[in-house]
């Protein structure tokens, strides 16, 4: 019996570190190093359709500026300045806005930022993203996005999410 109690506590604890590691991922993060890939934006032509959730808890209306970025592991990179739209009534509360982004055709995408820049606020809750050569993504956000800085998710396993020789984004 006493031999098995230190397997079991190393069994819990390799549980609780892999829950909190694991759980850590799934939150989006700020990315103050992010930069706008200049390398790849004119190779090669590929649509892609993003579908933004606002959340339901989010303000009414934003009249900020809002700009995504997502890409693969190997630095194709896909930008697209200046979503927002006020007139077109783009991200109210509880609203689900589909756009048609052209970009460098990528591999599996595996890296999004959204960043925000103005003074009402924006919670979306999920960004999906599908394209003909790679298979359908969602990102849930579920959270403010904080101003003028790129935040979300970069699940790329230690690939590169953008080249060394990229110029800042904003």
């Amino acid at each position: 019996m006493m031999k098995t109690l230190p397997s079991l506590l190393l069994l819990f604890l390799f549980i609780f570190t892999s829950e909190a590691k694991s759980s850590s991922l799934s939150l989006p993060q700020p990315n103050l190093s992010f930069k706008i890939n200049a390398t790849h934006q004119n190779q090669g032509s590929c649509s892609y359709t993003v579908t933004i959730k606002t959340s339901c808890s989010s303000t009414k209306y934003t009249r900020d500026q809002i700009s995504l970025s997502f890409g693969d592991a190997y630095g194709y990179q896909v930008y697209a300045p200046r979503l927002d739209d006020p007139s077109s009534r783009a991200f109210e509360k509880c609203s689900t806005d589909t756009y048609t982004i052209n970009g460098p055709c990528t591999y599996q995408i595996c890296y999004l930022y959204l960043y925000r820049s103005g003074y009402d606020g924006w919670k979306p809750d999920s960004v999906t993203v599908s394209g003909y050569y790679t298979r359908t993504v969602t990102f849930k956000y579920n959270t403010w996005i904080p101003g003028d800085a790129w935040y979300g998710f970069n699940y790329c396993n230690g690939g590169v999410s953008s080249d060394s020789d990229s110029k800042s984004a904003m």
